[in-house]
């Protein structure tokens, strides 16, 4: 039986748009939230996502969570280059999104407009890596930014468990389906017939073809740590505690207790990755603070300009630093939070407190001695630790 366009809505489109399946939300949704400030591409993530899921014959290429140099770092080669080339132009107007989605673009009988990857272009994991756009002779210095015009940022990427995900609209077999629990996107093998439908439609690429049992694989968001309560491998991984694994609420039912419902809906610090696309993703990501704004809103949409302020203004923002100050502070995830008397404490779903994290670290200071004094008394004095 043939699918139909439906109207559903997409809050972050400002708008309802065509889809292949009425809106159906899960009780809650699996989101994470990155600081794209504080990743120095040390590839931990990767490493901790590689060892638990992708070890196996035929996964050799697969990197379910991967970091990449931008503007020129993509994996698979040219991803978000090739898809926003065949969109074509996209506008906004203001919060709304006047342009056409990867559904309402797609040509007569296919259900999302989709390239499909050469086998080369798996090849380059790290195309790109470290290397800057601009040049610093070209470019003046300025007090506040001295390379104005060079710079380059991390993204890290993992299947971002859309609302309206593109491979579940593509899958002839109806083999892809989001968990009505969290909303994780899971791949049935069983139901799989590797046609590769799910790899042609999904735009960030993050659907893969195991080449010895020849179906698809994906990301599957560590649903076993997260029915524990536990963050994803690649959160705990991280040493530079840029990621928060938490679940996020639609905007009308928006709890600002809630970490990713604060981040996201209240204090709209995370954005989505290319929301013009129209999936509606799920991984959201604090943009970085020195890269030209014009690119910044083609990758996150509009509020790029004042979610990089209020990232710089952190510091007077007690709730807000509380919180970015608890990612990677447990690794349990936190349910809601508080900030008070200059502690950010997290807690667990029955409101048990499992984490506190000072605003400031305190000064200490302790009594030492030292070796000995030349006249062989020995001698003591203060040190101030910080």
């Amino acid at each position: 039986m043939a699918k139909q366009r439906v109207k559903v809505r997409n809050w972050q489109l400002g708008r309802e748009m065509d889809y292949w399946y009425e809106e159906s939300r899960p009780v809650r949704q699996f989101t994470m939230i990155m600081d794209t400030n504080k990743c120095i591409a040390c590839q931990s993530c990767t490493i901790a996502c590689k060892s638990t899921w992708t070890w196996g014959k035929g996964q050799e290429y697969m990197l379910w969570n991967n970091i990449e140099t931008k503007p020129y770092g993509y994996y698979p080669t040219g991803w978000d280059v090739n898809v926003l080339d065949l969109l074509g132009r996209q506008e906004w107007d203001g919060d709304v999104y006047a342009g056409e989605t990867l559904f309402e673009a797609a040509p007569a009988g296919e259900y999302v407009l989709g390239w499909a990857p050469d086998e080369a272009d798996w090849n380059h994991p790290n195309i790109g890596e470290d290397e800057p756009t601009g040049s610093a002779d070209d470019t003046p210095y300025l007090e506040d930014l001295p390379h104005s015009l060079m710079w380059m940022y991390y993204l890290q990427r993992i299947c971002n468990h859309c609302t309206y995900p593109a491979c579940v609209a593509a899958c002839p077999r109806d083999a892809i389906y989001k968990r009505p629990e969290d909303g994780v996107v899971l791949v049935d093998q069983e139901r799989c017939r590797g046609y590769q439908e799910c790899l042609t439609a999904c735009p960030y690429k993050k659907t893969m073809f195991n080449l010895e049992t020849r179906v698809s694989e994906k990301c599957i968001g560590c649903y076993p740590k997260l029915e524990q309560g536990l963050q994803t491998q690649c959160t705990t991984a991280c040493i530079g505690r840029l990621r928060l694994t938490n679940y996020l609420s639609p905007p009308e039912a928006s709890d600002p207790r809630k970490p990713a419902d604060f981040l996201v809906h209240e204090r709209k610090i995370a954005l989505p990755l290319y929301p013009q696309l129209g999936l509606e993703p799920n991984v959201y990501y604090i943009p970085p603070i020195h890269v030209p704004v014009p690119h910044l809103m083609q990758m996150f949409g509009p509020g790029v300009e004042r979610a990089i302020e209020l990232y710089k203004q952190a510091k007077d923002d007690p709730e807000l630093l509380g919180l970015l100050l608890l990612f990677g502070s447990t690794e349990r995830i936190i349910d809601t939070f508080d900030v008070r008397d200059g502690v950010a404490r997290g807690y667990a779903q029955d409101g048990s407190e499992i984490v506190a994290v000072p605003l400031r670290e305190p000064t200490f200071v302790r009594p030492f001695e030292f070796a000995t004094e030349v006249s062989g008394e020995p001698a003591t004095g203060y040190r101030h630790n910080t």
